[in-house]
């Protein structure tokens, strides 16, 4: 099989090289460099701490290749399993908490459920009287998404994936109903603009509607511009802090290097939807300064004196239930889109997960059934209370 995986980001990437384990000839196009949409401003977040059994199957299941990394790939990926820390800080959101970390369990995490006493075990600064319950597993952390993305694109290189950058598809052909190639553009494209293929994958992230409205397949995913800020706190973090999230405002922090922090969340004075295409990568110092005041009503490392370091912008492919689009739309065409966030975490079980779709008719590894993006119409959504 001949596919065209669209999108060289950390999805199209993991998707590229399980195909190619499996035997398929793969062509990369990304019309930019390697990793230039969302992947290279991810805070490189992996947790297993989800509201819905298919984001927790995804995370388990991709979480393997995190922790071996290096052994596979030749990268150390400066992956820190610290943990993540999620705080409630209201009644509601802790029976929600409580009832998570069941779940987790159930699903194979070791989510531990906290009593506010018991958070400053995990992070210090949390101040526990802000704080109604938390939950903290060991094996969350975070990696270098860059590192991560040069290690599985050195791995696509080896197995023979033909990685075009410079090369926009603009236009997917169809014939009878189904695949049969794309047309391209760019100084990365092959002379007379088109590439014959049995099947294309759309990895494409914040661009994801217009490669599909080339397939004929209309689907509800739309960027959302997130921020985030490197600040040196009033206290230094320590470096084996958690990642730490407040559940009621979506202020979040986990440790830099040398006591800083990086710290993010959205709001919703957020702009409208952005043009993936031009819109600001610069934090804004208004929402900067919001950052740090959230992140002080709950934990003590930050106050006035924070001094703010440099932050940027990026873009979520988001779609209305928070949960990806993981499936073939029509035939030989395969959506792993909209992951609002978690795509980076996700990527290793979704680059599986399609090419079992691709090569199997199904997949295995886990369980996407749910992931269809005909619940947009019949209403059955899924919804990730965990956004962040």
């Amino acid at each position: 099989m001949r596919v065209v995986v669209v999108g060289g980001g950390i999805a199209g990437l993991t998707a590229a090289v399980a195909l190619a384990d499996r035997g398929a000839t793969v062509v990369l196009c990304e019309r930019g460099s390697l990793g230039d949409g969302s992947t290279s401003r991810a805070l490189g977040g992996v947790r297993c701490q989800f509201s819905t059994a298919v984001n927790v199957d995804l995370s388990l299941a991709s979480r393997p290749v995190w922790e071996t990394f290096e052994d596979r790939f030749g990268v150390d990926i400066e992956f820190r399993q610290a943990g993540y820390l999620l705080l409630a800080r209201t009644e509601e959101t802790a029976r929600g908490l409580e009832q998570q970390a069941a779940l987790q369990r159930d699903r194979g995490a070791e989510t531990q459920f906290l009593t506010p006493d018991e958070v400053t075990d995990y992070c210090a600064g949390v101040d526990p009287d802000a704080v109604t319950a938390a939950t903290y597993n060991p094996r969350d952390g975070f990696a270098d998404p860059y590192l991560a993305l040069q290690g599985f694109a050195d791995a696509a290189h080896e197995r023979g994936v033909e990685v075009r950058t410079g090369t926009a598809v603009t236009d997917v052909r169809l014939s009878n109903g189904r695949v049969v190639g794309v047309d391209v553009a760019g100084d990365g494209a092959p002379s007379g603009g088109a590439i014959d293929a049995d099947a294309v994958v759309n990895a494409t992230g914040p661009w994801a509607a217009e490669l599909a409205a080339m397939a004929g397949v209309e689907i509800p995913v739309e960027p959302q511009r997130r921020q985030a800020l490197v600040a040196d706190p009033e206290r230094p973090v320590p470096e084996d802090d958690p990642l730490t999230i407040d559940l009621e405002t979506s202020s979040h922090f986990r440790p830099e290097r040398d006591g800083a922090a990086i710290v993010g969340g959205y709001f919703d004075d957020e702009p409208e939807t952005p043009d993936p295409d031009s819109f600001s990568e610069s934090y804004d110092v208004a929402w900067a300064a919001e950052t740090v005041e959230r992140a002080a009503a709950y934990c003590d490392y930050f106050g006035e004196s924070t001094r703010l370091k440099r932050g940027w912008a990026g873009l979520y492919a988001v779609t209305p239930d928070h949960h990806p689009i993981v499936e073939e739309s029509v035939p030989g065409f395969v959506q792993a889109v909209g992951f609002s966030g978690h795509g980076f975490q996700h990527a290793p079980a979704t680059g599986q997960v399609v090419a079992e779709i691709l090569l199997d008719g199904e997949a295995s590894t886990v369980d996407v059934s749910d992931l269809g993006s005909d619940r947009f119409e019949t209403g059955e959504l899924l919804h990730e209370r965990n956004v962040a």
